[in-house]
């Protein structure tokens, strides 16, 4: 079995990873750490485990937790992890990093997007960026993986087949996003309280959202040259899921044929990429609770754009079901295990 310690435990993406692998046939949780609720038993702040984990929360201590454990998951605001990494760690456990402190290379651009210094640089270069899809047999060799944000994943996965492909100008792209309240996560906030959101709808981070230079540095490794692109989030009232519609303009001679085949090409052997039918477009109730994305494309002659769209959950793929993915893989298991959820509906 493998031995699993979670920093964040009480977090949102933190208990959906202990619903996960809970579930998970080749894994034991050892280590249910919050640093809000230590000493308070599990299934008190989470009923849903009540009378199946009767674990009390432990306090954030990596080094010990790293002799106790195979791997780590640290579910923790940005900068929590670069300020206590260390070799011991390291030497340890294998660690994934659901925070941004590992997914930009340019220390200076993560520094400026998220207003924080950086505590342990010399780490960046060596960690894997764990979008399995793409980064897989970087990730099986890894011992620490930055899992992607939510919104650069789901970004990523819909436009990255036409980027590696040629057949879009990457100059044009622009990408409108859409999620539920629980990207935010569970701390209480004004603008996120039920009232605020209810019937509403909004944009945030207005060319200012910390995930767009993560969406342009994977992107840009896609196309084989440096990406600059238009994205703009939007909060919806529902609690998870994540929906992308992307636009950029497809080059002179491209047909439809070539960008279908782009999607089947790259995701014909991909388990948790769902390529719909023509025609039929993606929405966040047919991947909700589950590790599926859902991508659809449409040429539009008439404007001379492709549109791009993609759907997930962004608490599962976007967070804890990606971050199992990454486990599994570098452990040599199934990549499915514990994740091939069937998505919840209604």
């Amino acid at each position: 079995m493998i031995k699993v310690g979670i920093i964040g435990a009480t977090g949102y993406a933190g208990q959906e990873l202990v619903r996960l692998l809970l579930q998970h046939k080749e894994a034991e949780i050892v280590w249910y750490g919050s640093r809000s609720y230590v000493d308070e038993k599990y299934s008190a702040v989470f009923g849903n485990v009540f009378e199946i984990v009767e674990d009390l929360c432990k306090p954030d201590d990596l080094h010990e937790l790293a002799r106790q454990a195979d791997v780590i998951f640290t579910a923790t605001p940005q900068g929590y992890l670069a300020g206590v990494l260390d070799d011991e760690i390291l030497s340890n456990a294998k660690v994934i990093d659901l925070s941004a402190d590992y997914r930009i290379k340019d220390v200076a651009v993560y520094e400026k997007w998220y207003g924080i210094e950086h505590k342990s640089p010399q780490y960046i270069e060596e960690a894997v960026y764990g979008l399995c899809e793409i980064n897989r047999e970087k990730v099986r060799k890894a011992r620490l993986i930055a899992n992607p944000g939510c919104y650069p994943t789901c970004s990523t996965l819909t436009v990255y087949p036409l980027a590696k492909a040629g057949l879009i100008d990457m100059s044009t792209l622009i990408i409108d996003a859409k999620s539920g309240v629980s990207g935010a996560g569970r701390g209480a906030k004004v603008p996120n309280l039920y009232c605020e959101v209810n019937e509403s709808c909004k944009p945030y981070g207005v060319a200012s959202h910390r995930h767009t230079p993560e969406i342009e540095e994977q992107l840009s490794y896609a196309a084989g040259t440096d990406v600059t692109l238009s994205f703009t989030p939007h909060l919806i009232p529902m609690s998870r899921g994540i929906l992308i519609t992307a636009y950029a303009k497809y080059k002179e001679g491209t047909t439809k044929e070539q960008i279908r085949m782009a999607y089947e090409e790259a995701y014909k052997n991909e388990y948790f990429v769902r390529l719909l039918e023509d025609g039929v477009c993606p929405e966040t109730r047919w991947v909700k609770g589950s590790n599926f994305v859902d991508v659809g494309v449409k040429m539009d002659e008439r404007t001379g754009r492709v549109i791009m769209m993609g759907a997930m959950d962004n608490i599962t793929k976007g967070a804890a079901g990606q971050a199992v993915q990454n486990m599994n893989l570098l452990f040599g298991l199934e990549e499915t295990e514990g994740i091939r959820l069937i998505p919840i509906v209604p």
